[in-house]
């Protein structure tokens, strides 16, 4: 993706740099008066200057819905994590209650292994929930970094 970026940085640089050396080239050659020429030159400036800033207005505007998107991609990935995570929790929360009383049945010493057990599971379970959030909100916090790089190399642009 930084190599594509590039590209197109480049690419619209050299057609803005190619562009003026064109015009100026073709105004200078023309066998004009001195007002004339200067006129010439003052039109083209003005329109190379509108051009830049038409480019620089598209490609802010195109970042920002850059970032909008991967804004809305990661919100969506961090609720389905959670709710993923949720589920998790549920059905852990759901074996460890049927392994205790499966125990419980068969027999009334282990009560103690189970409890240790079915507190490891639900700790684990916890763990693995903050784990994913903490990696969902680094997700959020690297988009949101990129879009401000972006945001900063479209203005300086």
């Amino acid at each position: 993706m930084g190599d594509r970026d590039m590209n197109t940085k480049d690419f619209l640089i050299g057609s803005l740099i190619g562009g003026i050396v064109g015009a100026s080239a073709a105004l200078l050659l023309a066998p004009k008066s001195g007002k004339e020429l200067r006129t010439n030159i003052n039109e083209q400036a003005q329109l190379a200057k509108e051009k830049t800033t038409k480019l620089t207005n598209t490609a802010y505007e195109r970042g920002n819905e850059w970032a909008t998107v991967a804004k809305e991609k990661s919100s969506n990935l961090a609720k389905t994590v959670s709710e993923q995570s949720s589920q998790v929790v549920d059905k852990v929360k759901e074996v460890t209650k049927n392994i205790k009383s499966d125990v419980a049945d068969a027999q009334s010493s282990p009560e103690d292994l189970v409890a240790d057990v079915s507190d490891q599971v639900q700790e684990s379970a916890e763990n693995l929930q903050e784990n994913i959030q903490q990696e969902v909100q680094n997700l959020h916090n690297t988009i949101t970094e990129e879009t401000e790089k972006r945001k900063e190399t479209v203005d300086q642009a």
